[in-house]
C-alpha cells in the first residue's frame, strides 16, 4: 500500500514496528503510532501541534509557503 500511494505522488509515511504485525499489541507501539499519525496530519494539513512529537519522514510532502 505504501508503494502504491508513494508512486502516485501523494504524501505518505511508513513506520515499521519490530515485533508487531497487523493490529498492534504493545502499548508503546500504539502510543508511537498515534503520535506519528498526528505528526503526519499536522504536516500534511498545515497545523501546529500543541506538544512536540517525534518526527516521521513523509514522502512526497510539498513545501509549504507562509
Amino acid at each position: 500500500m505504501f508503494e502504491a500511494v508513494r508512486s502516485k505522488g501523494l504524501p505518505t509515511a511508513y513506520v515499521p514496528f519490530e515485533g508487531e504485525q497487523h493490529g498492534f499489541r504493545k502499548g508503546e507501539t500504539i502510543k508511537r503510532a498515534l503520535e506519528a499519525e498526528l505528526y503526519f496530519y499536522s504536516k500534511v494539513l498545515g497545523f501546529e501541534l500543541a506538544e512536540r512529537a517525534e518526527p516521521v519522514h513523509i514522502e512526497n510532502l510539498p513545501a509549504r509557503t507562509k
